[in-house]
């Protein structure tokens, strides 16, 4: 990793006008002064005493001098502290880790005690940026371990393992609300599937984290919640989970995607009567080719193609007939599966092919799962279910943090929720409401 403590050519610098307009408030000469002066005395721009720090101290200390001031309501050195009344004492010493590395600033006093500074506040050792730097950091994966050492290196910071978990740890509190908020009446579709993370309890053991995700009557994308499951994926903890988006609020939704477990469907029927159950065709498939050997993979997948294209529930029926009169005696448990999984299969074949395009698969949420795996699979296995969760939850929420993946995501959308306007009609108003 490149060492971000260098020298830099501060003459270069502030001989080279801006490229841009400054950012208002920002006098650019006086910049440029600091900057030559820094050049002039052979001060470095970052690093250990560079001129970022300084800057960061000064500005710092400035900001608490002037809640002081606002505090007593006097400036320093007025006449009018001389009232008998509260008044400076003094300054403490106390150094904070900010984006720029550890600073050693001093922090104003009162002879009474009850000044509560804002800007750092009491017992206060980090500045937020480098907090949402920890989180953003974990988010992507990294362990604390990682996390301090990259401190370390880059910023010259000695922040403890514990320290980072503490950071971290202050998510949870959001997450519960988030798990906990009110949801839409009705979502046209919702996607249902689960991930497997590996938990130490007492021996290391696949748990599944359940993930629902919708698509609102805006072509937004909502992810409704996470779980963590005990054991292998189940209905009946779906079920625990339909039951929980149905009491926050869902009271409907048009189609539910999912993958081919046994189960399932009822368990949606169960919560949303009025709900279309698809199964995932990128499920079936992946479920075709681990029956299958994998010089025939390619094959297999040109051969049933033209079943999941076709333009009608017979036009498919027919064509799974001849791809089961081909691989029928070689591979029976592909034919086996496909039939067992037909009813909720063909749905969307029903459709126009502006919701087909959509909602044949699970791949918007294999979209966020492969986030989350990525962000897991860096810690390799977690201590307990509460680690687990909040690795995922810092993945789910670092998820498109410029806003362009949403725009693309609703212009994905729009034709397909027209259709839905058509083919549901009337059901998605409640939504609106």
């Amino acid at each position: 990793m490149t060492e971000m403590t260098m020298t830099v050519d501060t003459s270069a610098v502030a001989k080279k006008k801006p490229a841009v307009t400054p950012a208002e408030g920002v006098d650019a000469v006086l910049v440029g002064q600091l900057v030559e002066q820094a050049r002039a005395a052979g001060l470095q721009l970052t690093g250990d005493g560079g001129l970022l720090q300084q800057l960061t101290k000064r500005v710092i200390e400035a900001a608490l001098d002037g809640e002081i001031t606002d505090h007593l309501g006097y400036d320093r050195g007025d006449p009018a502290g001389n009232n008998g009344l509260n008044s400076r004492n003094g300054a403490r010493a106390k150094t904070v880790l900010t984006e720029v590395g550890p600073v050693e600033i001093t922090v104003p006093r009162d002879r009474e005690g009850s000044f509560e500074p804002q800007i750092v506040k009491k017992r206060q050792r980090r500045l937020s940026g480098v907090e949402d730097m920890v989180i953003s950091l974990s988010a992507k994966g990294l362990t604390t371990g990682e996390i301090s050492a990259h401190l370390a290196e880059v910023y010259g910071a000695d922040v403890s393992r514990q320290t980072i978990s503490t950071i971290t740890d202050k998510v949870i509190e959001g997450m519960s609300e988030w798990q906990n908020r009110p949801l839409d009446a009705v979502y046209p579709v919702v996607f249902l599937d689960a991930i497997h993370v590996k938990i130490r309890d007492g021996k290391v053991a696949n748990r599944p984290i359940y993930v629902a995700l919708a698509v609102t009557v805006d072509g937004t994308r909502d992810i409704l919640g996470l779980w963590a499951g005990d054991g292998g994926e189940g209905a009946k903890f779906w079920l625990q989970v339909l039951t929980e988006l149905k009491n926050r609020g869902v009271e409907d939704a048009c189609m539910v995607v999912c993958d081919g477990l046994k189960g399932l469907p009822d368990a949606i029927a169960a919560t949303w009567p009025l709900a279309v159950v698809q199964t995932c065709v990128i499920h079936l498939l992946r479920a075709s080719f681990r029956y299958a050997g994998r010089q025939h993979w390619a094959e297999i997948a040109k051969a049933l193609k033209p079943v999941y294209t076709a333009p009608t529930e017979a036009a498919a029926q027919a064509r799974f007939d001849e791809f089961a009169e081909a691989w029928g005696t070689t591979y029976p448990a592909i034919i086996r599966l496909w039939r067992n999984a037909w009813a909720e299969f063909v749905p969307f074949l029903a459709f126009d092919a502006e919701i087909r395009t959509v909602i044949c698969s699970t791949n918007a949420i294999e979209s966020v799962n492969a986030r989350i795996r990525r962000a897991v699979r860096a810690r390799g296995h977690f201590p307990n279910e509460a680690a687990a969760l909040k690795c995922v939850y810092l993945a789910v929420m670092s998820l498109d943090p410029t806003g362009q993946g949403r725009k693309r995501w609703t212009m994905r959308w729009k034709p397909a929720l027209n259709a839905f306007e058509m083919t549901f009609e009337g059901r998605l108003a409640a939504a609106r409401r």
